[in-house]
C-alpha cells in the first residue's frame, strides 16, 4: 500500500467514526422527538333522543368500553302512565362501534339494544345528529306475577343531542 492509500483509508475509516458517533448522539435526541399522535377515539357519551317526544337515552362510554347510562322515559303501563321513569343500564359495551346494553327492570319493563354507533348527518357536535345509534332495540315486558312476558322488536335510530361547545 502506498502513502496515499493509507491516508485515505486513515480518512475514510476517521469519517466512519465520526459518522458513528453523530448517528449515537443524535438517536436520543430523535427518539424523544414528539411522535405523530393517532386521532383521538370518539367519544361517543351524550345525550341521544328515545321512542317519544320528550324521552332521552343518556350514554356514557368510561374505560375499557364499559357502557353505563340510562333511559328516561314516559311509562305506559297502568300503574305508570305517563310518569317520568329513568331506566339505568345494568351492563352495557362498546367494541369497535358495536354497542350492546341491558337497562334494569323498572315495573315489569326492560330494554335490551344490539347495535352500532357512528356518525351522523350532523356537520358539528352542536347539531343534532352529530353521532347516530342504529340497531335493535329489543322491550320485554313481564306481568306481576312475573309467569308471561312478552317481546317487542323494533329496528330503531336514535340521534345525539346538540352539544355545548362553549369553553
Amino acid at each position: 500500500m502506498t502513502r496515499q492509500t493509507q491516508a485515505q483509508n486513515g480518512v475514510l475509516w476517521l469519517d466512519m467514526r465520526f459518522l458513528l458517533v453523530f448517528s449515537l448522539l443524535l438517536l436520543p435526541i430523535v427518539s424523544a422527538a414528539p411522535q405523530a399522535v393517532p386521532p383521538s377515539a370518539e367519544d361517543y357519551s351524550g345525550m341521544y333522543t328515545f321512542l317519544r317526544e320528550g324521552e332521552f337515552l343518556q350514554v356514557t362510554i368510561e374505560e375499557q368500553g364499559k357502557v353505563s347510562g340510562f333511559i328516561s322515559r314516559f311509562g305506559d303501563s297502568e300503574t305508570d302512565k305517563n310518569e317520568f321513569l329513568d331506566q339505568f343500564f345494568e351492563s352495557g359495551k362498546l367494541d369497535s362501534g358495536h354497542l350492546t346494553f341491558t337497562t334494569k327492570n323498572v315495573h315489569g319493563t326492560w330494554f335490551t339494544f344490539d347495535g352500532t354507533v357512528g356518525r351522523g348527518a350532523g356537520k358539528k357536535p352542536e347539531e343534532e345528529g352529530y353521532y347516530v345509534i342504529r340497531g335493535t332495540l329489543n322491550r320485554f315486558r313481564s306481568d306481576a306475577d312475573k309467569k308471561d312476558t312478552t317481546q317487542d322488536t323494533r329496528r330503531v335510530e336514535f340521534k345525539s343531542f346538540p352539544r355545548d361547545v362553549t369553553p
